[in-house]
């Protein structure tokens, strides 16, 4: 049985790459990446967890770590779809989905 430590581990590093790639990237389609990618790796640390939860008095694992996850991901789809719109709103408007751009939208 892998031990709870790699499971942890591994969403640390896939929860840093994703936060590189928002931190590092200027555009708005791989920031979302990156946001999916960090979301992703809390959703595995949840699944992680609820394998690891001892069982109730009636011998049976509570599934609250999965019931997490799935609001999660819906949550994840609600924000990419308002997301990817103003991502095509804003390329109608300026013709590119540069960040640094989204500036001039003050003015």
């Amino acid at each position: 049985m892998i031990p709870l430590e790699h499971y942890l581990y591994l969403s640390g590093v896939v929860f840093t790459l994703g936060l590189c790639g928002v931190m590092m990237r200027r555009n708005i389609i791989m920031m979302l990446m990156g946001i999916e990618i960090m979301l992703n790796a809390a959703n595995l640390a949840l699944v992680a967890f609820n394998k690891y939860m001892p069982p109730g008095p009636d011998g049976t694992v509570p599934m609250d770590g999965q019931v997490f996850v799935f609001f999660t991901i819906a949550i994840a789809a609600a924000e990419v779809a308002v997301a990817l719109a103003i991502a095509v709103a804003l390329f109608r408007r300026l013709d590119t989905v540069n960040v640094d751009d989204v500036a001039n939208l003050r003015w």
